[in-house]
Protein backbone atom coordinates (compact mmCIF):
# COMPACT_ATOMS: atom_id res chain seq x y z
CA UNK A 1 0.00 0.00 0.00
CA UNK A 2 1.76 2.96 -1.10
CA UNK A 3 0.77 6.23 -2.06
CA UNK A 4 -1.07 7.78 0.91
CA UNK A 5 0.00 10.87 2.26
CA UNK A 6 -2.95 11.49 5.01
CA UNK A 7 -4.79 8.90 6.27
CA UNK A 8 -8.08 9.52 8.54
CA UNK A 9 -8.86 7.25 11.58
CA UNK A 10 -12.18 7.43 12.61
CA UNK A 11 -12.39 5.71 16.06
CA UNK A 12 -15.44 5.06 17.88
CA UNK A 13 -14.35 4.19 21.36
CA UNK A 14 -12.52 0.90 20.57
CA UNK A 15 -8.43 1.36 20.51
CA UNK A 16 -8.21 -1.38 18.06
CA UNK A 17 -9.03 0.32 14.83
CA UNK A 18 -6.87 3.23 15.81
CA UNK A 19 -4.05 1.18 17.06
CA UNK A 20 -4.15 -0.69 13.13
CA UNK A 21 -4.35 2.18 11.31
CA UNK A 22 -1.43 4.16 13.54
CA UNK A 23 0.79 0.98 12.43
CA UNK A 24 -0.09 1.34 8.67
CA UNK A 25 0.49 5.09 8.80
CA UNK A 26 4.30 4.41 10.41
CA UNK A 27 4.62 1.70 7.82
CA UNK A 28 3.28 4.51 5.11
CA UNK A 29 5.37 7.30 6.77
CA UNK A 30 2.16 9.63 6.54
CA UNK A 31 0.32 12.21 8.32
CA UNK A 32 -2.54 11.03 10.37
CA UNK A 33 -5.46 12.76 11.54
CA UNK A 34 -7.68 10.95 14.29
CA UNK A 35 -11.42 11.64 13.95
CA UNK A 36 -14.20 10.98 17.32
CA UNK A 37 -17.79 11.96 16.36
CA UNK A 38 -19.98 12.49 18.93
CA UNK A 39 -23.81 12.82 18.44
CA UNK A 40 -25.20 15.93 18.04
CA UNK A 41 -26.67 17.25 21.63
CA UNK A 42 -30.65 17.75 21.26
CA UNK A 43 -30.99 17.20 24.98
CA UNK A 44 -31.27 14.82 28.04
CA UNK A 45 -33.71 15.05 30.55
CA UNK A 46 -30.90 12.54 32.77
CA UNK A 47 -28.78 15.64 32.72
CA UNK A 48 -31.79 18.22 33.79
CA UNK A 49 -29.59 18.35 37.88
CA UNK A 50 -26.52 19.57 36.43
CA UNK A 51 -25.93 23.12 36.09
CA UNK A 52 -23.75 23.04 33.51
CA UNK A 53 -24.34 20.97 30.77
CA UNK A 54 -21.56 22.24 28.34
CA UNK A 55 -19.58 21.26 30.88
CA UNK A 56 -19.90 17.81 31.38
CA UNK A 57 -20.13 17.81 27.23
CA UNK A 58 -16.45 19.60 26.82
CA UNK A 59 -15.15 16.64 29.71
CA UNK A 60 -16.18 13.65 27.12
CA UNK A 61 -14.95 15.41 24.55
CA UNK A 62 -11.88 15.82 26.51
CA UNK A 63 -11.47 12.45 27.79
CA UNK A 64 -12.14 11.16 24.25
CA UNK A 65 -8.95 13.18 22.97
CA UNK A 66 -6.89 12.15 26.04
CA UNK A 67 -6.93 8.74 25.28
CA UNK A 68 -6.31 9.04 21.67
CA UNK A 69 -2.89 11.25 21.95
CA UNK A 70 -2.33 8.60 24.92
CA UNK A 71 -2.66 5.42 22.39
CA UNK A 72 -0.85 7.93 19.68
CA UNK A 73 2.31 8.17 21.95
CA UNK A 74 2.67 4.78 23.13
CA UNK A 75 2.80 3.98 19.68
CA UNK A 76 5.54 6.96 18.89
CA UNK A 77 3.21 8.74 16.41
CA UNK A 78 2.06 12.23 16.31
CA UNK A 79 -0.91 12.37 14.92
CA UNK A 80 -4.40 15.44 14.37
CA UNK A 81 -7.26 15.15 16.70
CA UNK A 82 -10.46 16.27 15.08
CA UNK A 83 -13.70 15.69 17.28
CA UNK A 84 -16.90 16.34 15.12
CA UNK A 85 -20.30 16.57 16.56
CA UNK A 86 -23.12 15.39 14.32
CA UNK A 87 -24.12 12.29 11.86
CA UNK A 88 -20.76 9.85 12.00
CA UNK A 89 -21.11 9.24 8.59
CA UNK A 90 -21.53 12.94 7.14
CA UNK A 91 -18.64 13.87 9.53
CA UNK A 92 -16.23 11.39 8.31
CA UNK A 93 -16.66 12.30 5.02
CA UNK A 94 -16.60 15.66 5.61
CA UNK A 95 -13.48 15.56 7.94
CA UNK A 96 -11.20 13.27 5.10
CA UNK A 97 -12.92 15.93 2.49
CA UNK A 98 -11.21 19.07 4.60
CA UNK A 99 -8.12 17.23 5.03
CA UNK A 100 -7.79 16.04 1.86
CA UNK A 101 -7.12 12.87 3.06
CA UNK A 102 -6.09 9.94 0.96
CA UNK A 103 -7.57 7.06 2.86
CA UNK A 104 -10.31 6.55 5.25
CA UNK A 105 -9.28 3.74 7.99
CA UNK A 106 -12.51 2.53 10.10
CA UNK A 107 -13.64 -0.61 12.38
CA UNK A 108 -16.42 -2.55 12.34
CA UNK A 109 -17.30 -5.26 15.36
CA UNK A 110 -16.01 -8.58 14.63
CA UNK A 111 -19.26 -10.35 16.53
CA UNK A 112 -21.72 -8.99 13.55
CA UNK A 113 -19.39 -6.70 11.61
CA UNK A 114 -20.70 -8.43 8.26
CA UNK A 115 -24.24 -8.57 9.15
CA UNK A 116 -24.52 -4.95 10.23
CA UNK A 117 -22.27 -4.19 7.13
CA UNK A 118 -24.96 -5.26 4.91
CA UNK A 119 -27.87 -3.70 6.99
CA UNK A 120 -27.08 -0.10 6.47
CA UNK A 121 -24.14 1.01 8.73
CA UNK A 122 -22.01 3.56 9.21
CA UNK A 123 -19.29 2.13 7.53
CA UNK A 124 -21.54 1.22 4.49
CA UNK A 125 -22.26 5.07 4.08
CA UNK A 126 -18.98 5.67 5.01
CA UNK A 127 -17.70 3.95 1.75
CA UNK A 128 -20.52 5.44 -0.37
CA UNK A 129 -20.12 8.66 0.39
CA UNK A 130 -16.04 9.35 0.89
CA UNK A 131 -14.24 10.93 -1.62
CA UNK A 132 -11.20 8.75 -1.00
CA UNK A 133 -10.43 4.71 -0.07
CA UNK A 134 -11.52 3.19 2.74
CA UNK A 135 -9.95 0.68 4.62
CA UNK A 136 -12.62 -1.14 7.09
CA UNK A 137 -10.87 -2.91 10.03
CA UNK A 138 -12.28 -5.99 11.19
CA UNK A 139 -12.39 -5.40 15.37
Amino acid sequence: MKGYRKILIAVNGSTDTLLQGLKLARDEKCWVTVVKVMPPYDGDLNLVGIRNIKDVLNGEEEKAVSKIEDVAASERTMVKVRIAEGTIHKKITEVAEEERCDLIIMGVNKKNGIKRFFDGNVARKVISYAPCPVLVVNT
